[in-house]
């Protein structure tokens, strides 16, 4: 059977160090990157996002990054096409891809090779749940969706809109939970996906997600999102990122802006909690010290992936 071309993930919380680390990997090994960054997708969103400006990516080639319109939604099963087709041509190419960001979902859909099932979005459905949001509050179909899918709900946060409605509208739709419908749907993946993922000293964790949220305000965060508001009519995702909602609640007046930078710091840190659990649910993660330095894990990743070659080598 022929051997399965190598591509390395690199996942881990917010502020943790992934695309500093992805970068010198690349320049090393002669990769290119695929992010896996849910709002890194779309254009304009770029300080919100901690999107890497082209200075801090070195020549090194990213994909995936800027390409949406912040009014446009796209799903995991679109990402996974087009991620499919960034490694393919990275490849081609002679590279080796690096896929590098902190949304499971992403990382999962490739390294699990889940097929989302091509469902239409029932609009009327829908209308009635975002209804029962404002009028019970999204707590009460967060307890409903949990109800029909309690594994899926494990991953999701209890203040995630859109992912909660999905479990809804899947079930709603195909009568299956969103965890059967993967299940049913996973197959042998395409390629050999080398999982790592950064983790660092939560305190210190805390502090570097506080300071990056400083500097995003100082960097144009607040204008940065009230021009797209202004621009844009609907945002069926895109202002559902995390530090995009809390602004546009400051500019709608709903907050003083000391508790808006108060609720970025604190929902950042949540969830940077909740990604270092999803990735810990993966049992073939190779963990990462943040703290230490970019060469010391680059050198780990290189040795794990030539551990992992020579057992392969014997096996045959």
């Amino acid at each position: 059977m022929a051997e399965k071309p190598t591509v390395i993930v690199i996942g881990g919380p917010t502020a943790s160090g992934k695309t500093a680390l992805s970068i010198e990997l690349a320049k090393t090994i002669e990769g290119e990157i695929i992010s896996a960054d849910s709002m890194q997708i779309y254009e304009e969103m770029n300080i919100g996002t901690a999107k890497p400006e082209e200075e801090e990516k070195q020549n090194i080639p990213h994909y995936l990054l800027d390409f949406v319109k912040p009014n446009e939604r796209y799903s995991v099963a679109e990402y996974k096409k087009d991620a499919k087709q960034a490694i393919r041509k990275i490849i081609e190419r002679g590279k080796t891809p690096i896929v590098v960001g902190g949304t499971g979902l992403y990382i999962d859909s490739l390294i699990y090779e889940i097929e989302y099932p091509e469902i239409e979005i029932d609009f009327s459905y829908r209308a009635e749940l975002e209804a029962l949001v404002k009028k019970e509050g999204l707590e009460s179909l967060y307890e409903k969706a949990k109800q029909i899918d309690a594994k899926a709900m494990e991953k999701i946060s209890v203040n995630d809109q859109k992912r909660i409605l999905r479990v809804l509208e899947l079930y709603h739709q195909t009568g299956k939970t969103k965890t059967q419908l993967e299940k049913e749907s996973r197959k042998e993946p395409e390629f050999d996906y080398r999982m790592f993922a950064i983790q660092m000293d939560r305190e210190i964790l805390y502090d570097r997600i506080n300071k990056r949220v400083d500097k995003m305000l100082e960097q144009g965060l607040i204008q940065e999102v009230e021009a797209i508001y202004q621009k844009y009519q609907e945002f069926p995702t895109s202002m559902q990122a995390l530090g995009y909602k809390e602004v546009v609640e400051y500019l709608e007046g709903n907050c003083s802006k000391e508790e808006m930078i108060e609720k970025i710091k604190m929902e950042s840190r949540r969830y940077a909690k909740r990604q270092l659990t999803w990735f810990r649910k993966n049992k073939e993660t190779i963990w990462l010290d943040g703290q230490d330095e970019v060469k010391h894990n680059i050198s780990i990743i290189l040795e794990e992936i030539k551990r992992d070659a020579r057992k392969e080598k014997n096996k045959s």
